[in-house]
C-alpha cells in the first residue's frame, strides 16, 4: 500500500453513531427474514426433479451438434465406402460405427481408409470428433452425473429418515466426491454390459471380452478383439461413446476431489490455527494498528485462497472511483457523480 492509502479507512468499519443504529435495524431486519423463512419452510435450494430451461435448452444443444456430426459423418462415410476396407456388415451401421471409433480416437483397424480422400475425410472428422467429445458431450455427460448423484446419496441414505433439501445439501458440500463416486458407477456397469454383449453376441471367451472392453473404453484399441457383427456395431455405436466419456468424466472428477480436500484442508487450517503478532500486522490493511471485521475477513479469505492481493486492488480500485468526496464511504450522492465512468480499467 503506498502512503496516501495508509491515511484512508480501508476496508474499516465506520463508527459513526448513524450508522451503528443503521446496524441494528439491519440485524433485526436479517433476524425477522430468518424467522420468516423458518415458518414457512422455504428453501433457497431448488427441488431436485425440476430442470431449468437453461439445462434443458443445453441438453438440446448437445444432441443437435451430436446429431448433425453423427449424420455427417455416416454420411460422408456412407459415400466413401468402397475406399475403406475391412470386414463390412451394413453399409449404413459400418459408415455410422467407423464415424464413431474415429472420433472416440478407438480406431481398432477393423475398418480402414484406402484412398487419399477417404483419409482426409477421417483426419477431419477424428479432430472435429474429439473437440464434440471435449467440449459438447462432456457438458451433456457431466449433467447427467449430476442427476445421477442425488440417487446415489438417496440410495446411501436410504434407511434414514432425509428429505429433498438435507440432500441437496448433502450433495453441494461433497460434491466433488459424490459426482467421482456416480462416474465410478456408471463406469463399471458400462463394463459389465459391454463385457456381457460381447461374449454372448460376438462370441467371445469372459478374458476377451473384458480385454476389448478395456481397450476400447481406454482408447488403445489395439484392433485384435473388435466389434465385427452388424448387431454389435450399432451397440457399439452408443456404448463406445458412453464408455469413453464416462471414462474421461471420471478421471476429472477425481482431480476435482482431490483438489476440493484440499482446499478444505487449507480452510480448516486457516480457520483453526493459533493467531500471532504477524497475523494481525498482516492483516491491519490501513495500517491503523486495529483489526476490523472487514480486514479479518479480508485477510482469512487471502489465506484460504478465495481471493488475491490482484483482486483486493481491482476492487480497492473500483471503490476509489466511486468515492468522489474521498470520505473513504460511498453514498448516493457519490454513485451519481461517477455514473459516467464507474468501473476501473483493467487494462
Amino acid at each position: 500500500m503506498a502512503s496516501d492509502d495508509a491515511k484512508e479507512p480501508l476496508l474499516s468499519e465506520s463508527t459513526h453513531p448513524s450508522n451503528h443504529f443503521n446496524e441494528k435495524n439491519a440485524l433485526k431486519r436479517r433476524r425477522y427474514r430468518r424467522g420468516s423463512n423458518a415458518q414457512t419452510g422455504i428453501e433457497s435450494l431448488p427441488h431436485p426433479d425440476l430442470i431449468s430451461s437453461k439445462e434443458q435448452l443445453s441438453l438440446k444443444r448437445v444432441s443437435v451438434y451430436f446429431g448433425i456430426y453423427l449424420g455427417l459423418g455416416t454420411l460422408c462415410f456412407f459415400l466413401v465406402k468402397d475406399q475403406i476396407n475391412g470386414k463390412k456388415t451394413n453399409v449404413v451401421i459400418d459408415a455410422m460405427y467407423f464415424c464413431v471409433v474415429t472420433m472416440t480416437t478407438v480406431g481398432y483397424g477393423d475398418l480402414v481408409p484406402n484412398t487419399v480422400l477417404a483419409k482426409l475425410l477421417s483426419c477431419i472428422f477424428v479432430f472435429t470428433g474429439m473437440g464434440l467429445v471435449g467440449f459438447v458431450l462432456s457438458k451433456a455427460a457431466d449433467y447427467i452425473v449430476e442427476k445421477e448423484e442425488i440417487l446415489l446419496v438417496k440410495a446411501i441414505h436410504m434407511r434414514e429418515k432425509v428429505g429433498p433439501s438435507e440432500i441437496l445439501k448433502e450433495v453441494e458440500s461433497n460434491k466433488a466426491k459424490y459426482k467421482f463416486f456416480t462416474s465410478l458407477t456408471l463406469l463399471l456397469v458400462l463394463v459389465i454390459v459391454g463385457t456381457v454383449f460381447l461374449s454372448h453376441f460376438e462370441e467371445l471367451d469372459l478374458v476377451d471380452a473384458l480385454y476389448c472392453v478395456c481397450a476400447t473404453i481406454s482408447t488403445l484399441g489395439y484392433g485384435d478383439e473388435s466389434f465385427s457383427t452388424q448387431w454389435g456395431r450399432l451397440f457399439a455405436v452408443f456404448w463406445i461413446l458412453m464408455s469413453t466419456i464416462c471414462l474421461a468424466q471420471l478421471f476429472l472428477y477425481l482431480a476435482e476431489m482431490y483438489t476440493e480436500n484440499r482446499q478444505r484442508s487449507l480452510i480448516k487450517w486457516a480457520l483453526t490455527r493459533k493467531l500471532t503478532n504477524s497475523d494481525l500486522e498482516a492483516a491491519d490493511l490501513d495500517n491503523d494498528k486495529v483489526v476490523s471485521v472487514a480486514e479479518f475477513i479480508v485477510y482469512k479469505l487471502k489465506e484460504m485462497g478465495k481471493i488475491s492481493d490482484e483482486d483486493i486492488s481491482v476492487v480497492m480500485k473500483w471503490f476509489k472511483n466511486l468515492d468522489v468526496d474521498h470520505s473513504g464511504t460511498l453514498t448516493a450522492s457519490d454513485l451519481i457523480i461517477s455514473e459516467p465512468s464507474q468501473g476501473p480499467s483493467l487494462s
